[in-house]
Order: structure tokens, then C-alpha cells, then sequence
């Protein structure tokens, strides 16, 4: 998985980027950068308006989440904004110049980290449950796709299934990813991490497991050679508790609809007076408005867990 998503021909590092193959909250529409740069204004006012403000993507695609909110900030914040990608792809040719890009994850910064739908790339490995005891690894043929069992599970990772996904059948190891995100909390000094990505809870684990491919804009088998994307959601129980162990401070967890809603979005229909008064302005209404309604679809991206995990602030508590 690492090598067919972040290898040097991995499907991360080549091509189009994400936005190439499927269709994120980042693309859907202005309105989540908008959300974004309005919980952006509140992390700012909490710590003070501080110079410089870091703002860091980890995985950060061809940075358009960066590019969008560099364009939506006022001329007063744009001045203090250190935007910064985290990204194993070369940087693109087009990339506005303040916009920094890096392969590692920075040193102590100050601001908002975002990772939005990063940990569901974050490779993992997957235990067999069913037919082996004790469980074992699942060991995958990376031209053909063919699944075999391997060697059983070693203490950390059997540990994790104990803790966080008991019971039977196939399981995504999620220890991967709780490191991953506690090592992104513990870039920040003082300010907000944000994690946004498909995801369960211990209580609802997904009986089959959630490992699956993408290529363009179709669902695939996760063969990993490198042709398509190689996904599965994220255990975000396990990724909180770890995050909330480096910072020493309670998480908010919830529902992507709830978040955006809190930070002004609003999927309705525009007055259909307005079609009459403003034909123009009431198509552009109703566009804004079917896009923001995606975003806030529940059985789309609205479902979407949003994860905020402060480090040496106050929450800020989004319902």
C-alpha cells in the first residue's frame, strides 16, 4: 500500500493528484473554504493574532485548499499567513509563491494544522480474523490483486484489534494512523489540528472492512500497483485518543454536516423571488446552494467525521 500510493511511480506522487480521480470536500465547493477560513479566524483570535500564523496541509494534494484560502483571506491576515504544504509530489509549476512545499511534516509551528482526507491514505495493514488463529496478516499480490494469509500479527498491532476493533472477521489496522496523527499534533505549539475523512466508531466498526480503490471517479478493487487510489476508513475513536494523548487536552468529535453548519454553511434553496427580480443572482444562488448541499449530505461528504483536537488552547467548540 505504501508503495503503490507514495513509491516513486506511486499513485499519490504521479499524474493529476487527487482531484484527477475523485471528488473531495475540497473540490466540491468554495463554501468548505470558506467554512475552513472562518474556524482559521477563530483559532486566530484564541491565540491572540499571532505573526506569523501557520497554516499546514498535510497531504495537501497539488494545494488547492492553500491556494483557495489564500485567495479568501482579508488583506490583513494574508499578511501574516505562513501557508505551508506537506506533500511526497513534486511541487506544482503553478503553485502561488507563498505557499511553501515540503515532504516531512514541520518543526514546533503556531496556527492550524488541517488533514483532510490524509489518514484514510495512511497505510495500514489488514488482519485476517476468519479463517486464521491466531489472526494473521493479509498479504496481497500488488500486480494481481490476490489476497493469501501471512504471518500472525505482531503485540502492537494485535494489541490495537484488542483495544479497538475486538471481535471477528476482517479489520483495518488502524495503529498507522493513530501514530501518524499524533506525530501532526505534535507539530503544533499552540493552535487547532483538524482531521477530516470518512471513519467508524468501536460501536459501528464495519463487519466487512472498508478497504477499497478509486480511479477516475469509479470504485475499484485495491490492487496496489499503483493505478489507483488505495483507501480505507478511519478508525477516528483510535486516531482521537492518540492525538489527545500528545496535546494533554479533550477532542471534539463530530458529524461534517454539524461542523460546516456551525461555521455558516447552508445547503438551502435561495427565495424564488429572487428568479424574478435577479434571474442571474438566483441561478448563482441555487448553484452555491446544490454545492454547499453536497458538502452537507449525509450520506455524502456530509458524513464525514470532522476531528478538532487543540493544542495549548482553549476548544473551540463547534455544535
Amino acid at each position: 500500500m505504501s508503495a503503490a500510493l507514495y513509491g516513486p511511480d506511486g499513485f499519490f506522487v504521479t499524474g493529476p493528484g487527487p482531484a484527477g480521480h475523485f471528488r473531495t470536500s475540497v473540490h466540491a465547493s468554495p463554501a468548505f473554504t470558506g467554512a475552513v477560513l472562518r474556524l482559521l479566524d477563530r483559532t486566530d483570535r484564541v491565540l491572540g493574532r499571532p505573526d506569523p500564523l501557520h497554516v499546514v496541509d498535510v497531504g495537501a494534494g497539488r494545494g488547492e485548499l492553500l491556494t483557495a484560502l489564500a485567495g479568501l483571506a482579508p488583506a490583513g491576515l494574508r499578511e501574516r499567513l505562513r501557508l505551508t504544504a506537506v506533500e511526497l509530489a513534486p511541487r506544482p509549476a503553478d503553485l502561488p509563491a507563498m505557499i511553501g512545499w515540503r515532504d516531512r511534516l514541520p518543526d514546533r509551528v503556531t496556527g492550524l494544522l488541517l488533514a483532510t482526507e490524509w489518514l484514510d491514505n495512511v497505510p495500514l495493514d489488514v488482519a485476517d480474523r476468519g479463517t486464521a488463529s491466531p489472526p494473521r496478516y493479509v498479504l496481497v499480490d500488488p500486480e494481481t490483486g490476490v489476497e493469501s494469509t501471512g504471518t500472525p500479527l505482531d503485540p502492537a498491532d494485535a494489541g490495537w484489534l484488542t483495544s479497538w476493533w475486538p471481535g471477528a472477521g476482517p479489520a483495518e489496522i488502524g495503529l498507522s494512523r493513530d501514530l501518524a496523527w499524533a506525530e501532526a499534533v505534535g507539530t503544533l505549539d499552540r493552535g487547532l489540528a483538524l482531521a477530516v475523512d470518512y471513519g467508524h466508531v468501536r460501536a459501528d466498526r464495519p463487519a466487512t472492512g472498508t478497504l477499497t480503490g478509486f480511479r477516475h471517479g469509479r470504485q475499484v478493487l485495491p490492487v496496489p500497483d499503483g493505478s489507483c487510489d488505495v483507501t480505507a476508513h478511519v478508525a477516528v475513536d483510535s486516531v482521537a485518543a492518540a492525538g489527545a494523548a500528545v496535546a494533554g487536552l479533550p477532542y471534539q468529535l463530530l458529524a461534517q454536516r454539524t461542523a460546516l453548519r456551525a461555521l455558516g454553511v447552508d445547503g438551502g434553496r435561495p427565495p424564488l423571488p429572487l428568479a424574478s427580480t435577479d434571474p442571474t443572482g438566483y441561478v448563482r444562488a441555487l448553484a452555491a446552494a446544490s454545492a454547499a448541499a453536497e458538502l452537507l449530505a449525509p450520506t455524502g461528504l456530509g458524513g464525514h467525521w470532522w476531528l478538532l483536537q487543540p493544542v495549548g488552547i482553549d476548544p473551540i467548540v463547534l455544535d
